[in-house]
């Protein structure tokens, strides 16, 4: 590993996403314009956009990084930018730590946006802290954005990119709890969540607002750290110069 080769191609990346505006309103827009949209959606509901609102801060920036970095990846290797880079004397894990790296700066202005939208210029409440919240939010951009990287290497095409969205993040926010509290579900169901990371990021989400800091809540943590952490690894096994 080379930390003069990661930061090179993070700064690589970050160049290409400045450059690239519609990306840019996608990654600072969209998850605040989300926030108020619901907002205005339980607006004649008193009390019910504080419920859902501050855990939604958290996993609006998960998904649309989830998707961002997919096709990003997805379009270095279609275009052979990944195969000229691999060329070059520099590590698979340079490359993708390059990524991770400069998608995680992305990850926390977008996170911090969002919040910012949400708590100051909404004035959504939450009984947590509103600093654990953004912590949490930045967290679950990391994780959207390193299961992106890995499953972008079982793409060959951008739509395929995009249908890993219904195949993979939806199922998850289905049984995150979400719509329906865990313990309401069928047991099979409630099983299978206890092995979805988004259970846990959505989890640490919910008890941050509640003020629930506790012993649970640094399992959620723990548990999404290691999935970032196993996610990026799996994708530096699993990456290829060009998609056939």
């Amino acid at each position: 590993m080379s930390p003069r080769a990661t930061l090179a191609t993070a700064r690589r990346v970050l160049a290409q996403l400045v450059r690239d505006h519609r990306t840019l309103a996608m990654i600072v827009v969209v998850p605040p314009a989300l926030i108020a949209l619901l907002e205005w959606v339980f607006s004649e509901q008193p009390g019910r956009f504080a419920r859902v609102g501050p855990p939604l801060v958290g996993m609006f920036p998960l998904i649309i990084m989830f998707l961002l970095t997919s096709i990003a990846m997805l379009r270095e290797r279609t275009s052979g930018t990944l195969e000229r880079l691999m060329s070059m004397p520099i590590a698979k894990l340079d490359l993708l730590l390059g990524y991770g790296l400069a998608f995680a700066l992305v990850g926390a202005v977008q996170a911090t946006v969002t919040a910012t939208v949400a708590f100051w210029l909404l004035g959504l409440e939450t009984a947590g802290p509103v600093w654990a919240v953004v912590l949490l939010a930045i967290g679950n951009a990391l994780l959207g954005m390193s299961l992106g990287l890995f499953l972008s290497a079982f793409a060959t095409s951008e739509f395929q990119a995009v249908q890993f969205m219904p195949a993979v993040i939806i199922p998850q926010l289905l049984l995150a709890g979400l719509f329906v509290p865990r313990d309401a579900m069928p047991a099979a169901l409630e099983r299978i969540s206890d092995f979805l990371p988004f259970t846990y990021a959505f989890d640490g989400l919910v008890r941050v607002a509640a003020d629930d800091i506790g012993g649970r809540l640094w399992l959620d943590v723990a548990v999404v750290t290691g999935c970032i952490v196993l996610a990026l690894v799996l994708g530096a096994t699993t990456l290829r110069r060009r998609t056939a």
